[in-house]
C-alpha cells in the first residue's frame, strides 16, 4: 500500500501538469481508464482460460457496475476536476478524511469490531485519529524552514475572488470524492467475500467505470479538439496513470482489501501526505519546513499504532482458533451405544 501511495503522488503530479498544458480533465480520465482496461483485458482472458472461477451472475455484474460508479466514475472524475480547480496539496489534505470515514462505515456495517475496553481497539481508534491529525499538520501548518534554507513568504499574496470560488468548488468536489472512495472500499470488501476472484472483479469494475466516464465526458466535453491527445506530458500522464493508477493500484487495493480489510487500506492515505512531502524535497528541490517534519513524525506514530492493533487482533484470532483445535483433539469422540 505504501507503493500505491507513491504511485498516486506521481499520478496526481503528472495529471495536474497535463491539465495545466491544456488537456481536458474529462478526456484525461477516459483515456487512462480505457488504456488500463485494455491492459487488464489480457489478464482477464488468461485468468478465464487458466482456472474456473465463481460463476458470474446478473447480480454480480450489477455490483461490479456499482463498483465502477463509486470507485472510478465518481471518484476519479470528481478528484481530477477538484485538483484542476484547486491544487494537489488540497487534494492530499482532503484525502486524509478517508480513513476516518472508512473506519466509521466499517464499524456501522460490522466489518470492524470495536471493544472500547480492549487495548487493540483503543490503539486502532487513537492511531487513526493521530494519523489524520498528522496529515493535516503537514498540509495546513508550514512553519519555519529547516536545514538553514529560506523560502519567500507568501503571506501577503491575495487571490482574486474567482480563484477563491474555484478553490471552494475544488474543495467541495474533493469532499464528495472522499465519501465515495470510503464507500467504494467498504462495498468492494463485501463483494470480494462473495466473489473472491480479484482479477475478474478489477477488470469488470474498470470496464464499467470506463464506459460510465466516457458517457459523462462525451456529454460534458463537446469540443472535438479537446479529444486530441498531444505528445509530451499529456501522453506520458495517460500512460503512467493507466499502468500505475488503473492496473497496479486497483489490483493491489483489491488484494489488500481481501487480506486486511478496508480500514487497513484507507489508513495509508495519511502516509501518502508524508510521501508527497519527501518526494517534493528530494526530487523537486522544495525547502523542508518544521510543519512537514512534525506532521510526518505524528503520522508515523499513528500508523504504527494501528499496525500494532491489527497485528494483535490477528494473533488473538489465530490463538483462539489454535485453542479450539487443541481442545477438539483432547475430547474423545462419542461412542454409539
Amino acid at each position: 500500500m505504501a507503493l500505491v501511495e507513491i504511485g498516486e503522488v506521481g499520478m496526481i503530479t503528472l495529471g495536474k501538469a497535463a491539465m495545466s498544458s491544456g488537456m481536458s480533465n474529462f478526456v484525461y480520465v477516459v483515456y487512462y481508464n480505457a488504456l488500463g482496461t485494455f491492459i487488464l483485458l489480457h489478464y482477464f482472458i488468461y485468468n478465464t482460460y487458466r482456472s474456473k472461477g465463481p460463476v458470474l451472475t446478473f447480480s454480480l455484474l450489477c455490483k461490479f457496475f456499482m463498483l465502477g460508479v463509486l470507485g472510478i466514475c465518481l471518484v476519479q472524475i470528481f478528484a481530477i476536476t477538484g485538483i484542476k480547480y484547486s491544487s494537489p496539496t488540497l487534494a492530499s489534505a482532503m484525502g486524509n478524511l478517508i480513513p476516518g470515514i472508512t473506519f466509521l462505515l466499517a464499524v456501522f456495517f460490522r466489518m470492524e469490531k470495536v471493544a472500547i475496553r480492549s487495548r487493540s481497539s483503543q490503539a486502532k481508534i487513537l492511531g487513526t485519529v493521530v494519523s489524520i491529525a498528522g496529515a493535516f499538520i503537514v498540509s495546513l501548518y508550514k512553519g519555519p524552514p529547516l536545514l538553514g534554507f529560506s523560502s519567500p513568504s507568501n503571506s501577503n499574496i491575495q487571490l482574486p475572488v474567482s480563484e477563491y470560488s474555484n478553490w471552494a468548488l475544488g474543495g467541495l468536489l474533493l469532499t464528495v470524492t472522499c465519501f465515495s472512495s470510503a464507500t467504494w472500499k467498504i462495498f468492494q470488501a463485501a463483494v470480494l467475500k462473495e466473489y473472491p476472484d480479484k482479477i475478474n472483479l478489477v477488470f469488470f469494475s474498470c470496464f464499467f467505470g470506463t464506459i460510465q466516464c466516457a458517457v459523462v465526458s462525451i456529454i460534458v466535453e463537446r469540443n472535438p479538439s479537446a479529444w486530441k491527445l498531444q505528445p509530451g506530458i499529456q501522453r506520458t500522464a495517460v500512460i503512467y496513470a493507466a499502468i500505475v493508477g488503473t492496473v497496479i493500484r486497483s489490483s493491489i487495493i483489491a488484494w489488500c482489501l481481501q487480506k486486511k480489510g478496508p480500514v487497513f487500506v484507507a489508513l495509508f492515505k495519511p502516509l501518502g501526505t508524508a510521501i508527497a512531502v519527501f518526494m517534493a524535497v528530494m526530487f523537486l528541490g522544495e525547502t523542508p519546513h518544521l510543519g512537514s517534519l512534525i506532521g510526518t513524525v505524528v503520522i508515523a506514530f499513528g500508523f504504527y499504532a494501528v499496525i500494532w492493533a491489527q497485528g494483535k487482533e490477528s494473533n488473538m484470532t489465530t490463538g483462539n482458533v489454535g485453542s479450539l483445535e487443541s481442545l477438539n483433539q483432547k475430547i474423545p469422540p462419542l461412542k454409539n451405544t
